[in-house]
């Protein structure tokens, strides 16, 4: 895979080094998933900034100089230590808000006090993504005293709500963030005992759709069979944004194609919990369908709800959907054309309303050089295996800034999760076994990179 540039030694030591710091690196990461830190603004900031400060405070532990900043959105930190002179510096990305944790009673213990079972720790957040920073941590410590490169460490704290103050963070703080690779660690792994690099990611764009037929509501029994009601009149209008195999029927839209990986139906079905008898849709590769081609989901609907609905003709209904686009493809112009097929296909001459309520570019890595190199060797170092290369059908907006920030980085898309994790879901965890080899591969990183001919 590449020339090596540590020995088998060094390796044999930081795999030690980490086996022996991993009891004060979970209880620290414990500690952080117990503060609540739900960047939504309707849950309690001061847990975000909570957690902030306790992120500022682990790395100021490992003697960065450390800085809060704030530009209009949640707070993200920001530290930086020197390495040796002549040396490269990684940028190491992580965020440190979380998801809500949804009803409670869906969850097995409760979601922020972290609870093992199974080699597992459940918790919301404990994957993702205060492992990332964790993680980010171990190979500082890995290295203390003695670090191979320069370190910037970058923990944002609104990446679960779109990261919406971070173009003024690249704007105002770039020159604090700039380095030669950046590793950003909010993905996942193929399987387990499989590392992956994350090469590309889906774009996405949400959009709320407003179908309107009456200027009020009005008695159905009178009035039904003549005069539509806009529920019914949406839920035909969103039945078209599908073909019948369940393919994304808006022209325009860009497909993609995703590796040739081992991927079976079987296993579709045990990682997503998808009900037997319920039919996969879509045609195509089961990878490019959930990782090159678009994809389009209600995910919100605003009508009466069954227990207060009346016998009303409804006037106005509105859905919001979650189309998921091809990693180059570009939002506007998908939107665009999202808008086009929703004032086509409105049936029955409705008045219809198309909003862009969020837009984020997907992501395709070259991923050739070698710093991809190294990563995919120190990758090899901690698992035992080679890394396979990995598409994400999920959209992580903030990296393609990143790459439009800084063309000349190499960007490495890595992370502490696997398919068990259930990120953002009910029982989020994080494998314990698995995690210590991400800490592992993280320090071995950074010792082939200061190791490269400078």
């Amino acid at each position: 895979m590449t020339d090596d540039v540590i020995t088998t030694n060094q390796i044999s030591a930081l795999k030690a080094t980490v086996a022996g710091l991993m009891p004060a690196l979970r209880k620290d990461l414990e500690d952080l998933t117990r503060i609540p830190s739900v960047s939504l603004d309707a849950f309690d900031q001061q847990e975000v900034e909570a957690s902030a400060e306790a992120t500022a405070a682990l790395l100021r532990g490992e003697g960065l100089d450390v800085e809060i900043v704030r530009e209009g959105g949640r707070p993200a930190v920001i530290g930086h230590v020197e390495g040796p002179q002549g040396a490269p510096t990684v940028l190491l990305y992580a965020h440190h808000d979380v998801q809500p944790p949804g009803d409670e009673k869906d969850w097995q213990s409760p979601p922020f006090e972290p609870t093992e079972r199974g080699g597992r720790l459940y918790g919301r957040g404990a994957a993702d993504d205060k492992a990332g920073i964790m993680a980010h941590v171990a190979a500082l410590r890995a290295h203390r005293g003695a670090l191979p490169v320069g370190v910037t460490v970058f923990v944002e704290g609104e990446e679960e709500i779109g990261s919406d103050s971070l173009s003024t963070i690249l704007e105002r703080h770039g020159d604090k963030l700039r380095a030669d690779a950046i590793v950003l660690a909010d993905s996942t792994n193929w399987a387990l005992g499989e590392p992956a690099l994350t090469t590309t990611l889906r774009g996405l764009i949400r959009v709320v759709v407003t179908v309107t037929t009456l200027d009020h509501g009005v008695h159905s029994g009178m009035f039904g069979g003549a005069v539509p009601d806009a529920l019914t009149t949406l839920v035909r209008l969103l039945a078209t944004l599908h073909d019948g195999a369940g393919n994304v029927a808006v022209q325009g839209l860009k497909a993609g194609k995703a590796g040739d990986l081992d991927f079976d139906e079987a296993r579709l079905r045990e990682e997503s919990g998808l009900l037997e008898g319920v039919e996969v849709i879509g045609t195509g590769s089961l990878l490019d369908r959930i990782w090159a081609k678009p994809s389009a989901t209600v995910i919100g609907i605003d009508a009466p709800s069954v227990a207060r609905s009346s016998n009303t003709l409804v006037p106005t209904a509105s859905a919001k959907v979650s189309i998921r686009l091809a990693p180059d493809e570009v939002p506007l112009e998908a939107y665009a054309a999202v808008q086009r097929h929703v004032e086509a296909h409105v049936p029955w001459g409705a008045r219809v309303e198309v909003r862009l309520d969020d837009q984020g570019a997907g992501f395709a890595a070259d991923a050739q050089g070698p710093v991809y190199d190294q990563a995919r060797a120190a990758f090899t170092d901690a698992w035992g295996v080679e890394p396979v290369d990995i598409g994400v059908g999920g959209s992580i907006p903030f990296i393609a800034a990143f790459a439009q920030k800084f063309p000349e980085a190499s960007i490495l898309v890595t992370g502490v999760e696997d398919p068990d994790a259930r990120a953002h879901g009910a029982n989020e965890s994080l494998h314990l076994g698995e995690f210590e080899k991400v800490c592992v591969a993280e320090a071995v990183l950074l010792a082939r990179l200061g190791a490269l001919p400078r």
